[in-house]
């Protein structure tokens, strides 16, 4: 006979960092308290950027006990930012658009469920890894792997070309001040993510029970097959990410024919294992940026606003995080239903952004101001550069995968 769910969680939930709470949703903020009553649960922090979602609030990081959410790590298994800066002056860039567009549209591909065919595919190494003969699962998803190894999905991925803008020389990098074309992208593991994600999540339910309103805060127990086997096929899925946007960048970096002066790469809907306070734990960032002391990572706004590149500064109270973006202040269905086409048109027009695809409820208006989120995590990092879209595309379906 199982137990009384209701008595697996806290009475009250532990507290937990807030940064820029002024600019949370209610629903964020609930949803981070109910993880903080999890019996596994350590510490948690949440994001400047946070916004509600399924399970952990998007923008939430939850330190648990040999334990793991998979709706900690959310749907998009190692989703994450990837920046290419090239010696090639912006000048380049601004007298050949066209050029720059055609390779865009050539080497790219996105949408729910798209990915390339024939000849067009592309080959990586991740392919090969043992695990997916894991279990049947992973065996199932290979073929789909291979097809969208590369693309991007739907909602909030976007490969674009921009300028970035280095203030200072950064000895690090290696990377002169200067201001330089520059290659970003968004996206994550498409298909093998989403199905891996699902399947584990009905595990954890079953295994799990909790109350209605903790439900998608299930989790595995790293000791049982099934967390050990969530755990391999967790990772498997971020290698899997990273695969397709190095095929991104390799593609367009040789269409190009740019010098790569630096690439920084680093990932969210991930859980780490990491040591606080001198014991080992399970850290769960769901749409939030690793920061650990002297870390690099890549913190986008919208289409048309700024993001930035960051060095993190290594902050406890945020286990070692920061935001993963601008985070949303208007759901998809409300921008759909409050933005107008004519209003996007000229926000772009005045930013000097071209965009391919991309629909209403990924307008500027439905995102913070990356500058106030920004301000609320001086704290969290050091930016290096300011990276500017020119160039975005996106998908154009209405399809979403974030």
């Amino acid at each position: 006979m199982k137990s009384d769910p209701f008595s697996s969680l806290r009475e009250n939930p532990l507290p937990y960092a807030v940064f820029g709470k002024d600019a949370i949703e209610e629903g964020a903020l609930n949803q981070m308290n109910t993880a903080m009553q999890l019996p596994v649960t350590v510490a948690g922090a949440l994001m400047p950027d946070a916004h509600q979602g399924y399970g952990l609030p998007i923008g939430g990081v939850l330190a648990t006990r040999n334990a793991v959410i998979p709706y900690g790590v959310g749907v998009d298994i190692g989703c994450r930012m990837a920046l290419t800066v090239y010696d090639t002056p912006e000048e380049h860039f601004l007298e050949r658009r066209s050029l720059y567009k055609r390779e865009l549209m050539t080497h790219t591909a996105f949408g729910a469920g798209k990915g390339f065919s024939g000849k067009d595919r592309a080959y990586h190494q991740v392919l090969d890894r043992k695990e997916f003969g894991m279990n049947k699962l992973l065996r199932g998803l290979k073929d789909k792997a291979f097809e969208q190894l590369g693309s991007s999905g739907g909602g909030n991925h976007f490969v674009e070309w921009g300028i970035i803008d280095f203030p200072e020389s950064d000895p690090v990098l290696g990377v002169e001040k200067g201001r330089y074309l520059a290659l970003l992208t968004h996206s994550g593991s498409r298909g093998l993510g989403a199905t891996i994600a699902g399947h584990y999540t009905k595990l954890a339910k079953a295994n799990c029970p909790l109350p209605s309103f903790a439900a998608n805060l299930a989790y595995l127990d790293l000791d049982s097959e099934a967390g050990q086997e969530y755990w391999m096929a967790m990772n498997l899925a971020g290698d899997y990410a990273s695969a397709c946007h190095e095929v991104i960048h390799r593609k367009l970096t040789k269409a190009i024919g740019g010098t790569v002066l630096a690439r920084v790469e680093n990932h969210h809907n991930f859980a780490w294992k990491e040591t606080l306070n001198g014991e080992e734990l399970i850290v769960h960032r769901k749409g939030a940026t690793p920061a650990g002391k002297g870390v690099m990572g890549i913190i986008p706004g919208s289409m048309i606003a700024p993001g930035f590149l960051v060095r993190g500064r290594g902050e406890v109270s945020s286990l070692h995080s920061a935001s993963h973006g601008a985070g949303r202040q208007m759901s998809r269905t409300q921008a759909l239903k409050q933005v107008h086409k004519h209003e996007m048109r000229d926000l772009l027009e005045k930013a000097g952004v071209s965009l391919i695809g991309g629909g209403l409820d990924e307008a500027p208006m439905a995102y913070k101001n990356i500058h106030a989120v920004m301000d609320a995590q001086r704290d969290l990092v050091d930016v290096i550069a300011r990276f500017s879209p020119k160039m975005v595309r996106m998908a154009d379906d209405g399809s979403r995968e974030d």
